[in-house]
C-alpha cells in the first residue's frame, strides 16, 4: 500500500527552526488531504497542520503564525517548517497521509513520528 518516510526533527533551543519532511511512496493512485500531527508524553495525539490537494491550509492555533505547512504534489511530499520554535512544541510529530491506493480504496497513512525537542 502506502509507505511514509520522514526525516528532519531534533533538539532545538528555543526561537530556533527546524524543517519536517514526509515521503510517500508504494501503490499510490491519488492523494488527498496530507498533514502533520504531535504527541507530547502523557497527551493525546493533536493536529499541528493539514493541506489539501488543493492547497487549503489548515493549522492548529498555538501553531499559527510560526509554522508552514507545504506539499509538493508530484514528488508526493509533505513539508513543514517550524519556526519560532517553543518549549511547548516538544513532541513526537507524525505525518499523516489520506490516500487512495486504488481508484476505489482509501486509507489513512502514518509516518513512525519523529521526536521534536525544544529546550529553554
Amino acid at each position: 500500500q502506502v509507505q511514509l518516510v520522514e526525516s528532519g526533527g531534533g533538539l532545538m533551543q528555543a526561537g530556533g527552526s527546524l524543517r519536517l519532511s514526509c515521503a510517500a511512496s508504494g501503490s499510490i493512485f491519488r492523494i488527498n488531504a496530507m498533514g502533520w500531527y504531535r504527541q507530547a508524553p502523557g497527551n493525546k495525539r493533536e493536529l499541528v497542520a493539514t493541506i489539501t490537494n488543493l492547497g487549503i491550509r489548515n493549522y492548529a492555533d498555538p501553531v499559527k503564525g510560526r509554522f508552514t505547512i507545504s506539499r509538493d504534489n508530484a514528488k508526493n511530499t509533505v513539508n513543514l517548517q517550524m519556526n519560532n520554535l517553543k518549549p511547548e512544541d516538544t513532541a513526537v510529530y507524525y505525518c499523516n497521509v489520506d490516500a487512495y491506493y486504488t481508484t476505489t480504496h482509501r486509507a489513512d497513512y502514518w509516518g513512525q513520528g519523529t521526536q521534536v525537542t525544544v529546550t529553554v
